[in-house]
């Protein structure tokens, strides 16, 4: 079987987190998670108290890929996604020529 590539994980993921309802976040490791905001995925890490907060949000590049690549390609195999209610307290981010949400 052929690795998944970066470019593969990427569209993947995309395509499922616009598929489920907003404020659904994909629960990539125990520490870093991923949503739609309505125009692109977000990556955030979430706090390391272990509440589930989310902390920071970061850029997923070849050097996090290279890293995490078995992680996330066992998430893709067996995807986890939560309700987090703190996603639709964000700004909701409308794709151009959307019309709203």
């Amino acid at each position: 079987m052929t690795p998944l590539t970066f470019d593969q994980f990427k569209t993947q993921l995309e395509s499922m987190l616009r598929d489920i309802p907003y404020g659904t976040s994909a629960d990539l490791t125990g520490f870093a998670i991923a949503f739609w905001d309505g125009g692109k995925v977000v990556y955030a890490f979430l706090s390391a108290d272990g509440c589930g907060v989310i902390e920071d949000e970061f850029e997923l590049t070849d050097y996090e890929w290279q890293h995490w690549q078995d992680d996330l390609a066992a998430w893709i195999n067996e995807p986890m996604f939560s309700v987090r209610p703190e996603i639709n307290k964000r700004a909701w981010t409308a794709p151009a020529g959307s019309g709203g949400r």
